[in-house]
């Protein structure tokens, strides 16, 4: 006689620290709930304590952009059907309250139920990586952007022996120049040694954000480009063969 292995349903509540799973059957029984450290430890032992009930069949995960978007690559990485969940409603929150494991046992009755269709996102690939890269660019940009407003008031603003030196003159220029400015530090209470070493300091921030700047955009448009020139070569191949 052999034993009849069941489906069986997960669904993951994520946090930074630790993640609570919930297990479900094929006929939304609840098998059991636990807690694991959000680690590649912790991920082993969750899919081995979900694979403990019988076949997992497709897993809810909530927040596979944020704290679930590691889980999620693991799960995928073994070839499991994971499903991106999105927060539970306020009117279920009411009737049955706010925990985790109640939180990770409404995932798993909503991928149960296919209340949730939505595929995660693949953060494995070349979209990822120019992802990050343009996030580190759009920072470095609202940055540069800042510092120059903040150059560009500081002028405005400072002692008439001070401004008179800058007066006229781009802001990059001035940037340039604020970082040879030599304030005493031992007057500080004195607004043109404050002002000088405030220009100095915006200076180091452009100083900064600039070859981040420049360094994110063109590995970004490098990275692009060769995967362009890869995929020209798989379909010129495709088209001589």
């Amino acid at each position: 006689m052999t034993t009849e292995s069941i489906g069986v349903t997960g669904g993951i509540d994520t946090h930074s620290a630790t993640h609570y799973a919930a297990a479900l059957d094929d006929v939304g029984r609840l098998l059991g709930t636990r807690e694991f450290q959000a680690d590649p430890t912790g991920y082993r032992q969750l899919l081995d304590w979900l694979a403990s009930f019988g076949t997992v069949t497709r897993i809810g995960v909530e927040g596979t952009g944020c704290y679930g978007a590691d889980v999620t690559r693991f799960l995928r990485r073994h070839h499991l059907h994971v499903i991106e969940m999105n927060r539970p409603d306020r009117r279920s929150r009411r009737v049955r309250g706010k925990s985790d494991p109640l939180d990770a046992e409404s995932a798993a009755r909503r991928a149960l139920a296919g209340e949730d269709q939505v595929t995660p996102k693949d953060t494995t690939t070349i979209v990822e990586a120019i992802r990050v890269l343009r996030i580190a660019r759009t920072g470095a940009v609202k940055s540069r952007t800042a510092a120059y407003n903040q150059l560009k008031n500081l002028i405005i603003t400072a002692p008439d022996s001070l401004r008179e030196t800058l007066r006229g003159k781009t802001l990059q220029r001035v940037a340039s120049e604020s970082a040879r400015l030599r304030p005493d530090m031992s007057r500080l209470a004195d607004p043109t040694q404050a002002t000088k070493l405030a220009l100095r300091t915006m200076s180091g921030a452009l100083a900064w954000t600039g070859p981040a700047m420049t360094c994110s955009g063109q590995i970004a448009a490098r990275i692009g480009a060769e995967s362009v020139v890869e995929a020209d070569g798989h379909l010129g191949g495709r088209a001589l063969a």
